[in-house]
């Protein structure tokens, strides 16, 4: 059985392996691109003939642009020198038909300086829209005097009843564009096909060069940054930044651009690939490569502790030195969290681990019980000696330990969720008492796990613990830890993963202070003796 189990760890560590190798073959050949090695059949920059360049972007509310006609010029800048960084802010007058629930496009040209780009047979454009369709986030109330923000400082301003039903325009106050600036000489019979979809292509003579290749950045659109727009709202600003962009980063953008549209197809809201959005605009380079490296040992451990807890727990005979208030204790305060998470919006990249947590921890809980009513007699009576002894010692510390923390631990949750409820807003009644819960299992959770850690006190042992299940837990704990920096998640939740690594901590300090002996009930119930 060991080496079944064995052999399944080492497969399952093996194609983890696999994965990891294949996912750095696969950036490599992203960011390097094979240059043309002669000259025939070779695509030349246009932009080593140093023309001189105009940079103009217009607004208007039609998806295809078929003259001048309807458009507004936002932003000309003459002498454009693809070299030089900048950063603009321009007052857009939204149209009438883009308050009313529309959508607002912006087309940015690139083009010879002093001909208009609809006279130049040399230009490069690209269009963006400047909205996009979120449902509001609903109004926080006082649930005592039913008094919001709002209104408090409006008392006449009054949104309609279905404003929190449909989806409205919001404005997107920012446009980030950049210029491929490598004289790369690309081989025509090998273009790399995600930056053939942004090149144009001219002859000039006997040679075929590639226009200026233009790129708008979406990743640097966050949802944090979005503005509602109303009927009342004539002008809105956008700031449009600059800057050169080499042909690897821009290569790795393009992929990392369509893996957040795949996402999208796939069923993911706007907010939870903005999670993924920041992880890549928010974080410099070599802290990027290292939340790929840890999210895939992310991945390996959370596979590997769900595994063996679920082995742990369905092998186990008996609750002999585990805190069934404990285990009680896990479930609810996962489900809890789940709840609050989901009640917030989560990132699906923190909601979806929770989700599966909770679901085993119930079936721990469904388990625990069964062994539990088991022993106190439910079952035929054939318990008994040492086993049975054993387990009334560790029903009796249980008890024990969290009678002395319900002396703490009542008056502060109950005392805190008052408080919230005077002076803190929220969506509704079922808002505020998941975050009274949620806010209890994060400031006083530590203290529930304190029962395990008095039974093994008592017991002075540890080997009723499932420790490999443990370990995999304890490096995504502080695997978690990175993350906590990184996704965007409540702070709440953010400080619960510091609190983790003091719990494991302490484990581990018992783990050497009460070693493990052949005489002692291990994690399966079973005694080497």
């Amino acid at each position: 059985m060991w080496s079944g189990r064995s052999s399944f760890t080492s497969l399952v560590v093996g194609v983890f392996v696999v994965y990891v190798v294949h996912t750095c073959w696969v950036m490599y050949g992203i960011v390097y691109t094979r240059p043309c090695a002669g000259d025939a059949n070779c695509i030349q920059p246009y932009l080593a003939r140093r023309p001189k360049l105009q940079l103009s972007v217009y607004t208007t509310t039609r998806s295809s642009l078929g003259a001048e006609n309807n458009v507004d010029l936002v932003l000309n800048v003459e002498d454009f020198d693809v070299e030089s960084k900048f950063e603009r802010t321009v007052n857009v007058s939204v149209p009438k038909k883009t308050r009313n629930n529309g959508t607002l496009y912006a087309y940015i040209f690139l083009h010879h300086a002093g001909i208009l780009p609809w006279h130049d047979g040399k230009q490069v454009h690209l269009v963006s829209p400047l909205t996009t369709y979120m449902i509001p986030k609903p109004e926080e109330i006082n649930l005592l005097t039913g008094e919001s923000a709002a209104q408090q400082q409006i008392e006449a301003d009054k949104k309609p009843s279905n404003a929190l039903d449909e989806p409205v325009s919001h404005w997107r106050p920012r446009l980030t564009l950049n210029v491929m600036v490598d004289d790369f000489v690309f081989d025509g019979s090998s273009l790399p096909a995600d930056v053939h979809r942004y090149m144009k292509m001219i002859q000039l003579g006997k040679t075929v060069h590639y226009l200026p290749i233009l790129f708008i950045d979406q990743l640097s659109n966050r949802v944090k940054d979005l503005m509602m727009i109303n009927r009342s709202t004539t002008e809105l600003p956008l700031t449009v930044s600059y800057d050169k962009i080499s042909l690897g980063r821009l290569r790795f953008w393009i992929h990392m651009q369509d893996a957040v549209y795949s996402l999208q197809q796939f069923g993911f809201s706007e907010k939870d690939a903005d999670e993924i959005k920041g992880i890549f605009v928010d974080t410099n380079s070599y802290l990027l490569a290292l939340t790929f490296s840890v999210a895939a040992f992310h991945l390996l451990f959370d596979f590997l502790a769900f595994k063996n807890d679920i082995s742990f727990w369905q092998k186990k005979k008996s609750m002999i030195g585990m805190s069934t208030k404990a285990v009680l204790w896990r479930c609810f305060s996962t489900v809890v969290i789940f709840l609050f998470l989901l009640d917030e919006q989560t990132s699906l990249l923190v909601l979806i681990p929770t989700g599966i947590g909770a679901a085993i921890e119930l079936w721990k809980v469904k388990k625990a019980l069964k062994m539990t009513v088991a022993w106190r007699g439910l079952r035929p009576m054939f318990q008994f000696g040492t086993c049975s002894e054993s387990e009334k010692m560790t029903e009796k510390y249980d008890t024990q330990a969290m009678k002395y923390l319900s002396y703490l631990l009542y008056p502060l949750c109950v005392g805190g969720a008052v408080y919230s409820l005077l002076n803190i807003k929220y969506k509704s009644w079922y808002s505020w008492l998941i975050n009274s819960f949620v806010n209890g299992v994060y400031a006083f959770g530590f203290l529930f796990m304190l029962p395990q850690l008095f039974v093994n006190y008592k017991m002075k042992s540890v080997a009723h613990l499932p420790w490999k299940a443990f370990t995999y837990k304890a490096f995504n704990t502080f695997i978690d830890d990175v993350f906590a920096f990184i996704i965007t998640m409540p702070t709440s939740h953010r400080l619960a993963c510091f609190r983790d690594d003091v719990v494991f901590l302490v484990y581990l300090y018992q783990r050497w202070l009460y070693p493990v002996d052949k005489s002692r009930v291990n994690e399966y119930g079973e005694s080497y003796e």
